[in-house]
């Protein structure tokens, strides 16, 4: 599913209203991250801190009904999309770092990192330690090879 430029307008709106209830600051003394929500039925895209107080909410017209079976994955790529063109406002929102955008369901359920800062790095999309296990156990199965 590509995305309409009215989606991208939506989801801008939205982050511009994350950055004025997180302005920026010399000092960020807010310690969370955002928690976005999408709902393939309703179309609802919400936004929450870490205390699952909500920041904003829109509704993306196009994801309403959305039945397709990579919605959440077509969601979170064009989340990042925004999210890296909007990197000078999202960098400079007033929370403390590290912070990161992630993507869930409905049910709360982690779907994604979508944005993760970090002092002067950034990370979009991908998980920050993705197949970290995996590395892991090969390197113990190597060692004890040896």
């Amino acid at each position: 599913m590509k995305a309409s430029e009215q989606t991208i307008q939506q989801i801008e709106r939205m982050l511009r209203k994350i950055s004025q209830k997180f302005p920026s600051t010399e000092d960020p003394t807010l310690l969370t991250d955002i928690h976005i929500r999408v709902s393939p039925d309703s179309g609802e895209l919400l936004a929450f801190d870490d205390d699952d107080e909500e920041v904003t909410r829109c509704v993306v017209e196009q994801w309403i009904d959305n039945k397709d079976d990579t919605f959440y994955e077509d969601a979170a790529d064009t989340l990042q999309h925004v999210l890296k063109h909007q990197h000078e406002m999202v960098d400079h929102l007033g929370i403390l770092r590290p912070f990161s955008f992630v993507l869930e369901d409905e049910e709360k359920e982690h779907l994604a990192e979508l944005y993760v800062a970090d002092g002067d790095t950034v990370i979009l999309g991908g998980e920050l330690m993705k197949d970290l296990d995996k590395d892991l156990d090969a390197f113990m199965e190597k060692l004890f090879e040896d």
